[in-house]
């Protein structure tokens, strides 16, 4: 049975009360589903506990928490106490994030991302299936561990960004999450995520796509590119994300970000991120533009829809404008 459509939410990081209320907001208004990100001073675990515990309809879920900061039997463990919490609305949504946070911030060596993340996905599902763990991977291992069963399992999505690891995710995870692509990359993202999902026996149309869309609903689409700008360089300077801007076809901008950071040279590594390429990664404009931008994605295959408002002073004027009864994916 094909996917359907879901209208969600990424919260803002304006304290963990102000979260719960939000959360509350957001069921109330007609929110499918509420999605959480490991930050700097946030915990995505631990805030979907608490939401879970004030929310009753809303499907929950993490995207992402890294692989490398929590062992499988962790996540599998806080898994199952947010299943039980939420009556079974959480989805676990796991990456790899980037050296830059795993190694600088963690102290983790960041080897081998793709196994990683695959072999975490795999002891995960043994876990929560009641088994007594005996799992030699390459990057992780686990005997003798076992919790009790969960009969219907927990659903675990692999954020990806390029072939192999779209391929992957779509083959061996319950759900593929995509984030900060180019719009003339998605087409050739989808084609992964198809060619995954067939060597695993499973249509496309079957295999949940998640996206995080990046908003910002506004009347002054200047001001918000310069915003999105001074936000999104950073990432796209990192080892990780440069060579995913590189893989959809960006390169001369991929390079300029590469020497801009590397001279630290602020304006040359925003600038390389022109009004163009800004407006086809974030999705900036007026409502009505911005509605039209996310319906489009969802005719090319994209079926749950995060929006993610990375301004905060604009994240209520943007989450109101994608309130249900302001907004319809049809």
């Amino acid at each position: 049975m094909a996917v359907p459509q879901r209208i969600a939410l990424t919260l803002p990081s304006g304290g963990a009360l102000a979260t719960v209320e939000k959360a509350k907001w957001a069921e109330t208004e007609g929110f499918d589903d509420l999605w959480f990100a490991d930050a700097s001073g946030i915990d995505a675990l631990t805030t979907a506990a608490a939401v879970a515990m004030a929310t009753e309809r809303c499907r929950i879920g993490t995207a992402i928490v890294p692989v490398y900061s929590r062992t499988p039997a962790v996540l599998a463990s806080t898994a199952q106490v947010l299943h039980e919490l939420s009556g079974g609305r959480f989805i676990l949504g796991i990456g790899t994030s980037s050296p830059v946070m795993m190694e600088g911030w963690h102290g983790q060596k960041f080897e081998k991302p793709l196994t990683r993340l695959k072999e975490t996905v795999q002891l995960i599902k043994q876990i929560v299936s009641g088994a007594k763990t005996d799992f030699d991977g390459v990057t992780v291992s686990s005997h003798g561990y076992r919790q009790a069963a969960i009969p219907e399992g927990i659903p675990v999505y692999m954020a990806a960004l390029r072939e192999k690891m779209l391929e992957t995710a779509a083959e061996f995870s319950d759900g593929v999450i995509i984030n900060l692509f180019p719009k003339q990359a998605l087409p050739k993202i989808i084609e992964h995520i198809r060619i995954g999902a067939e060597r695993a026996g499973k249509r496309l149309e079957d295999v949940e796509i998640v996206c995080r869309h990046h908003v910002i609903v506004t009347d002054d689409k200047a001001e918000a590119r310069d915003r999105f700008r001074m936000s999104f360089a950073p990432y796209y300077a990192t080892a990780v994300y440069n060579s995913f801007l590189e893989w959809t076809g960006f390169e001369e901008a991929a390079a300029m970000i590469r020497e801009g950071w590397a001279e630290k040279d602020r304006n040359k590594t925003q600038g390389a991120i022109t009004d163009e390429l800004a407006d086809s990664i974030g999705i900036i404009g007026t409502a009505e533009e911005c509605y039209e931008r996310v319906r489009e994605y969802a005719t090319l295959g994209i079926t749950t829809h995060i929006i993610s408002a990375n301004q905060r002073d604009r994240a209520d004027a943007t989450y109101d404008a994608f309130r249900p009864t302001n907004f319809s994916l049809k």
